[in-house]
């Protein structure tokens, strides 16, 4: 009962409209939900992972993955997690540092606060990447929100992509809007 009172909570947050600001937003704000019961795609498949989004043949991206599915990742030859999602998202998986590493991956965990995403998050997120710069990587958060948000930035200041290029996948899991839109735009 009380994961279900927490769950409806969230429910009602995602009521907010600015989540309904384009078609792709409001499709992964419902999913995000959906997942909060428990409603996931069957299979180990990395593409039946929520909101997986492969953007190169080096990095994918996905909203979070259950505990079944990270053997996939690895299978995929991903090397590196890196989850953006803080540990008491509603959907987070408490001991998934554990899981990432027995698998023989590398996990990095970067907190970042949907309502403030900060400078700090991202250069250490630029840092992460950096590190792993010879080994696939697999980045993930809740929904994929946080994470389309981040790479775009990487994309296109970083690594110099067109704006339109990364623009295009962003936009496949969301439209960001308030502080997103301000820090993409950073």
């Amino acid at each position: 009962m009380k994961n279900l009172r927490r769950n409806l909570r969230e429910l009602v947050k995602y009521f907010d409209v600015r989540f309904l600001n384009s078609g792709s937003t409001a499709r992964t704000s419902l999913g995000f939900v959906r997942t909060l019961f428990g409603d996931t795609a069957d299979g180990r498949a990395l593409n039946a992972i929520f909101n997986y989004l492969p953007v190169s043949e080096r990095i994918g991206s996905s909203g979070q993955p259950t505990r079944e599915q990270f053997p996939a990742i690895r299978d995929a030859g991903f090397r590196r997690v890196i989850n953006l999602a803080p540990h008491h998202a509603e959907n987070a998986i408490a001991d998934e540092r554990q899981i990432v590493e027995s698998l023989g991956m590398d996990y990095v965990h970067i907190p970042v606060d949907f309502e403030q995403p900060a400078e700090e998050d991202f250069a250490r997120f630029c840092a992460a990447l950096e590190d792993a710069r010879h080994d696939r990587v697999f980045v993930h958060c809740a929904a994929n929100m946080r994470v389309s948000a981040f790479l775009f930035r990487y994309r296109t200041r970083v690594l110099g992509e067109p704006v339109e290029t990364a623009r295009a996948d962003l936009e496949k899991i969301w439209k960001p809007f308030g502080n997103w839109e301000q820090f993409i735009r950073q």
